[in-house]
């Protein structure tokens, strides 16, 4: 039984890579992004494209032009994410995997992972809060 119950948890591990790995800490998902716009992608398209400003700040695009403004902080294993129109956090548990982040909803299945496709420090186009008429 106890092999049987071993060999489980090493084919879910192989068919769910993220959960074999441990969690990124929050001073290097700092390090690793501060200064960054990292684009993501999930299944086969992008997902989105956040933009790392100093003092856990940031921009969250999924649509040219259209961005959102918020930070992040940490909260145990994961990496939580508030912005200004929807004070609710989104949190996430991040690693790295061959230098590059993997990102899992806490409210996600294994298997609907976000991965970093490009990072450089080309600021998001952005307009600035309240820009208009």
């Amino acid at each position: 039984m106890t092999m049987r119950l071993t060999l489980a948890a090493f084919a879910i591990a192989a068919a769910f890579p993220a959960l074999a790995d441990t969690p990124i800490t929050p001073e290097a998902f700092e390090a690793h992004v501060t200064g960054k716009t990292v684009t993501y992608r999930q299944f086969d398209s992008i997902f989105g494209i956040e933009e790392y400003l100093p003092d856990r700040k940031v921009r969250w695009s999924v649509a040219p032009n259209e961005c959102q403004y918020g930070s992040w902080y940490p909260q145990d294993d994961d990496i939580c994410f508030v912005y200004e129109y929807d004070p609710t956090p989104a949190c996430w548990t991040f690693w790295l995997k061959n230098g590059a982040l993997v990102a899992l909803s806490v409210t996600s299945a294994p298997g609907e992972e976000l991965y970093e496709v490009s990072a450089d420090d080309t600021p998001l186009p952005c307009p600035g809060p309240d820009v208009g008429v």
